[in-house]
């Protein structure tokens, strides 16, 4: 009978928690071929020992960020977040808004009484009310998460 693999239990840590370095491949520094400690699929464990190389064994950038699989403007980068953050400033950023920028609670406030004043209107209606009143163009989708989180609030 053959054996089944058994997943990875590091593996599936580093994709859930988003440090799974998609170029694990591509990492060639002697550290990372030669010794099991040193994993090149965790993303924070290059980015520090690469910032390491660095500052303490006085490597060269440019030597450096190529070896470990990352551009130099990519090296500066981490080199800022960490010098402000520690090591929490090398986990990835979430990319894109914050929060929801255009539908403001002024804006909330707005859809939820035209739909308290008329409950037959569509999403695509709320849309070009909001559209006409605010000057703001939004997402159908938008709306509905905006009104669910509202809902959740309450």
């Amino acid at each position: 009978m053959p054996k089944t693999l058994q997943p990875d239990p590091k593996l599936k840590a580093l994709r859930q928690t988003g440090t799974l370095n998609a170029r694990s491949e591509d990492v060639k520094d002697p550290l990372f071929q030669e010794n099991e400690f040193f994993d090149p699929r965790d993303l924070l464990q290059v980015k520090y020992e690469m910032l390491r190389r660095v500052k303490v064994d006085n490597a060269s950038v440019t030597d450096v960020s190529s070896g470990f699989a990352f551009s130099r403007v990519a090296f500066y980068q981490a080199q800022k977040r960490f010098d402000m953050d520690g090591l929490a400033g090398l986990l990835p950023q979430r990319r894109g808004p914050k929060q929801a920028h255009k539908l403001t609670p002024e804006v909330v406030d707005y859809i939820e009484k035209a739909i308290a004043e008329d409950a037959h209107l569509r999403v695509q209606d709320l849309v070009e009310r909001v559209n006409q009143h605010f000057g703001v163009s939004v997402h159908s989708r938008s709306i509905e998460r905006a009104l669910e989180r509202r809902q959740k609030k309450s």
